[in-house]
């Protein structure tokens, strides 16, 4: 499993309905690709949820790196986000762990993205204790719908995201929350 992420920050007084009539319109077309875990349709509105941007940011996990790479770079349908908005820095995870929660039958409406530093030493230990973490919140939160845990080895990250049925907890530990305005998932 690979996770990518890529950030498109709009203007303040950007209208959000654009990203959401894009979504509606466009959403579908990866419903079926071959390769892809899931992608979330993701944004996040100033003001609301504590956002202090408007941002539309996707979210995928990748079964197949090369999938991945051809839809990034082999004409697969990125170039479609660099036409409209220019070329986005795309961060990128390798997957330690992907979790489903018992709220996997459902439709999800929002997501969270925590990021926290690796420690240098105690790594394993690190890891281990946040896979244990992400294991238990999937299985004890009737909300979750799929949990990921990955690593950002570059800057020594890790990146736990979750999809939840309704609202994001508020008391849950999180670096960013998301509403989800759709969920393409033809290989999870």
């Amino acid at each position: 499993m690979y996770a990518k992420q890529y950030e498109i920050t709009l203007p303040a007084g950007y209208d959000m309905g654009i990203i959401r009539d894009r979504v509606a319109t466009r959403g579908h077309a990866l419903d079926d690709r071959a390769g892809l875990a899931l992608k979330a349709y993701v944004i996040r509105e100033r003001g609301v949820d504590g956002s202090p941007v408007n941002q539309y940011a996707p979210f995928y996990l990748w079964n197949d790196t090369a999938a991945m790479n051809r839809f990034l770079v082999g004409g697969g349908g990125f170039e479609g986000v660099v036409r409209d908005f220019g070329r986005p820095v795309v961060r990128h995870w390798a997957g330690v762990a992907r979790e489903a929660g018992p709220a996997r039958g459902a439709v999800p409406r929002a997501a969270s993205r925590r990021l926290t530093q690796l420690p240098a030493e105690g790594l394993a230990e690190a890891v281990a204790a946040e896979t244990a973490a992400l294991r238990e919140l999937a299985a004890g939160h009737d909300g979750v719908h799929t949990a990921a845990l990955a690593v950002d080895p570059h800057h020594w990250q890790l990146l736990r995201f979750v999809l939840w049925q309704e609202a994001v907890p508020d008391d849950e530990d999180v670096t960013e929350r998301y509403e989800v305005l759709h969920l393409s998932a033809p290989e999870l």
